[in-house]
């Protein structure tokens, strides 16, 4: 069983083509056991709630029966096997989880792959299953729509190292001539303790309603800077889906 552990973070995207822009913000994501999330005191639940609703679609029971649908669907059982899994919790009632990821493990604790959720700000969702190396850096073609200022193309390479005392983490956009978008997240461990969680809640209020405003807000300055917006396609539900990814 993982305990719970909140990671005060620092994300920054930095995007090299047509134009350099980049920017920094600041945050806390939550590490979790999906099978046990925590239950806070009552009076700090609504700073934390951690919901099946808000993953895999919403339609299933927990979210670890979400998980464990989308991995049978490709083909993997963990039987069981501990899951950690780090995200936002859902905040005042409002949720928005740009990127989640679940390290899945088999029963004897070796890790199987690592799952990476991802949101976009259109109410899509799209889950990555990943089979990193030993440097925990797996990559995968991209299938799903995120910013309107790139095409559904190229390449991820995702460095996804199991957090620890430090969160390390590192996406990739590759497409052909180089490397047009990079993001980082980059936080320390921080016991989850009444004093911590308050102290969090109020350095960022409301903090993913603060992500998700965020996004739109720099997608409106690199609009005014003349980036031409990319047609987004139509995405297919995954839950919908029974062949696998493709994975490498």
């Amino acid at each position: 069983m993982t305990p719970p552990a909140l990671y005060p973070c620092t994300i920054r995207h930095v995007r090299t083509v047509p134009k350099r822009y980049a920017l920094r913000h600041r945050t806390y994501m939550w590490l979790l056991d999906p099978d046990r999330p925590p239950r806070l005191p009552r009076p700090l639940r609504p700073l934390a709630r951690f919901e099946a609703r808000d993953h895999f679609g919403g339609g299933h029971p927990t979210i670890r029966a979400g998980l464990d649908a989308f991995l049978a669907s490709r083909g993997v059982h963990l039987a069981g096997g501990p899951v950690v899994m780090l995200t936002h919790a859902r905040v005042l009632g409002h949720v928005f989880n740009p990127l989640t990821l679940y390290w899945c493990h088999d029963p004897d604790g070796v890790r199987r792959c690592v799952v990476a959720e991802v949101h976009n700000t259109y109410g899509g969702r799209h889950c990555y299953l990943l089979v990193p190396d030993a440097s925990g850096t797996a990559r995968t073609a991209k299938e799903f729509y995120v910013s309107p200022f790139f095409p559904v193309d190229g390449r991820y390479r995702m460095r996804l190292p199991p957090p620890d005392d430090r969160l390390d983490l590192s996406v990739h956009l590759e497409r052909e001539g180089g490397r047009p978008f990079t993001a980082t997240v980059h936080g320390t461990r921080r016991d989850v303790t009444r004093g911590t969680l308050l102290g969090l809640a109020l350095r960022h209020p409301w903090s993913t309603l603060a992500v998700s405003a965020a996004i739109r807000f720099h997608g409106i300055r690199l609009y005014l800077r003349g980036l031409p917006v990319q047609p987004r396609p139509a995405h297919r539900p995954q839950d919908a889906m029974t062949s696998p990814e493709n994975v490498t």
